[in-house]
């Protein structure tokens, strides 16, 4: 097994233990590649929860341009769901988790197709 592999294995663990839902691994493997290399990078593999900045980054860079949404204040709820979720005390939260959360929230697994 290669590292992304590894650390897909990590992302499905936090989703079962952390987050209290079973991963499909077929859409967590697809969430985690369209990721690319900042899954191997120690401050891009997180989404700083605390950091608006960084949410706002979520919502724009993933939520409207890759999943397609249109942007209102259901995106940002959608991300705050999301985080309590993971548990705002956790403190690394994975980006391809996030993303895969939110994918699964929005029912835009499609994009993934």
């Amino acid at each position: 097994m290669g590292k992304r592999d590894d650390l897909i294995a990590q992302y499905a663990d936090d989703l079962k233990n952390k987050c209290g839902m079973n991963a499909d691994m077929d859409l967590l493997t697809k969430v985690t590649i369209g990721c690319g290399p900042a899954i191997y990078d120690a401050d891009a593999s997180t989404v700083a929860a605390t950091q608006e900045s960084e949410l706002d980054t979520v919502k724009n860079n993933f939520l409207i341009k890759k999943l397609g949404l249109a942007d209102g204040p259901e995106l940002m709820e959608a991300i705050n769901k999301v985080i309590e979720v993971y548990g705002k005390s956790e403190r690394n939260k994975y980006r391809a988790v996030v993303y895969y959360m939110l994918t699964k929230h929005f029912g835009k697994e499609s994009v993934y197709g």
